[in-house]
């Protein structure tokens, strides 16, 4: 499987860009209502929560800023874990799969391990960093 080797950062730029694109999409239901039942009041830490999965999502999609926004991505879906999902309460609920908190947690880890590597290829920052 050494073979897949060269494709180590173009495969890490789709995880990135997909990435990017799926946090945005999240963002762009509660901001603008796209594919949404409901919107968050405007202010409200749902709607600030909103702003960033839109815009630092779409940051992340196109390299731009890539660690800064997407070290507040991971911030972010730290946050929605622990304080929407797990709710600080102990026993069984503490579990992601019992919680529904899974995504959350994914996206906390892969955002995490975006902020350290950079945008690398296909990025609009600096020569990928």
């Amino acid at each position: 499987m050494k073979w897949l080797e060269k494709y180590a950062d173009h495969a890490y730029a789709l995880l990135r860009i997909v990435t990017g694109f799926m946090l945005s999409f999240h963002g762009a239901q509660k901001i603008l209502g796209v594919l949404a039942e409901m919107q968050p009041p405007v202010g409200s830490q749902l709607w600030f929560g909103g702003i960033i999965e839109l815009l630092c999502g779409l940051a992340v999609l196109l390299g731009f800023k890539t660690r800064a926004a997407a070290f507040l991505c991971s911030g972010t879906m730290a946050v929605a874990y622990f304080q929407f999902h797990w709710k600080f309460q102990m026993g069984a609920n503490l579990f992601p799969a019992i919680n529904k908190g899974e995504l959350a947690v994914l996206y906390c880890f892969v955002f995490l391990c975006i902020a350290c590597r950079g945008g690398v290829k296909w990025c609009l920052d600096k020569k990928g960093q």
